[in-house]
Formats: C-alpha cells, structure tokens, sequence
C-alpha cells in the first residue's frame, strides 16, 4: 500500500480513529493516500481540509467534473497513476456518459484536447501542465491568456488551487510509494455544502 508503516482502520485510536471515521467509505475503507498520513494524524486532516475546499466546495463556479478533469490531466503529467485512476472515475460519475468520459480521457493521454474540449478549456489545461512542469517559466501573460479564454478571476484561482492540489497530492503518492490495492475507486466526500463532511461515498 506504501513504502512506510501504515496503521490500519482497525487499529486506529483516539484522534486517527476519529479521522477515520470522518473520511472512511464503505466497510470501513479508508483510501491508501490517507492511510499514508496515519503516522501523522494532522497531516490527514490538513490534507482533507484543502481537499474539500479546493475541490468539493459549494462556492466553486466551475463545474465540478472540469475540475476534476483538470486533476486527471495534472496527475497525468505527473505520471500519477493512483490520482490518475481515483479522479477519472469521479469525473466519469460526474460526466454522466461513459463515451464521452473516454473520448476526454483519450483527448488528455494523446495530448489532443482539441477533440475534447472548447479553446477555453483548453487555455485551462496549458496553464496546467505549465504550472506542474515548468512553474519557474510562469509569467503575468499566463494568466492574461486565461482571461482571455474567457475565465474569470475567481475561476482562475480555482483553476491554480486544483492544479497546485494535486500537484501536492501526486508527490505525496509518488514520493511515499502509495498505490491502489485495497482502494475502492473513485469515492470523494461529495457533499458540497457541507464543508466539514469529509465521509467518502
């Protein structure tokens, strides 16, 4: 499940227990990458904060599973394969349509957005990859280009915190070895507006 020493569900106590059971899924599932913070138990909870902010807030304007296609491609470029594999089943949940969910997941993995998505998306993912390959290279052009696609102020910031997440997320995987046995896939805590429930489902 990960390179270092993890504590299981069942043997968790005091504040680990009680993170568990805000984040935990079906039979008591906890996902292998908040298992790997179990040694740290105030490390989970920070991560789940920004998480839930960033991703699974009411307040965000920009559609959810966008956003979650942004984490897909940001975790792509990464080469995350646990992030990879957890967010394309929550986007294809959110997407609705199981063709087009491939069609986007294809457009991502052969770096053909334009098969997929609009210019405005598009200028979405090229600040993406640069702000996960290259982010020395970024310049006030950067984000003028996204106004100019389009995108607000406020959604240009939910665009940079999703990108700057799982930029996070994905080193936290790859630098600790997580991967996915004993995962059930795709589960998020999906209940918007309410930013203090973490249960994933």
């Amino acid at each position: 499940m990960s390179w270092i020493k993890t504590i299981a569900y069942a043997d968790a106590k005091d504040k680990l227990l009680k993170l568990y059971d805000r984040i935990k899924g079906p039979d008591n599932n906890v996902d292998n990458i908040m298992l790997a913070h179990s040694l740290r138990p105030h490390t989970m909870e920070g991560h789940m904060a920004i998480y839930k902010y960033v991703l699974h807030h009411s307040a965000n304007t920009i559609p959810k599973w966008f956003l979650e296609a942004l984490g897909v491609y940001t975790s792509m470029c990464n080469v995350c394969e646990y992030c990879v594999e957890h967010h394309y089943v929550g986007m294809s949940r959110l997407v609705n349509d199981e063709a087009r969910a491939k069609g986007i997941r294809n457009a991502m993995e052969q770096d053909d957005l334009k098969s997929a998505f609009d210019a405005k998306q598009i200028a979405a993912f090229k600040y993406a990859r640069k702000l996960t390959l290259s982010p020395h290279n970024l310049k006030a052009k950067d984000i003028k280009n996204l106004r100019e696609a389009g995108w607000e102020e406020g959604e240009i910031l939910e665009i940079n915190q999703v990108v700057a997440y799982f930029n996070y997320a994905n080193r936290t995987v790859l630098g600790l070895g997580v991967n996915t046995e004993g995962d059930i896939i795709g589960l998020s805590p999906n209940d918007s507006d309410d930013p203090e429930n973490w249960n994933h489902r």
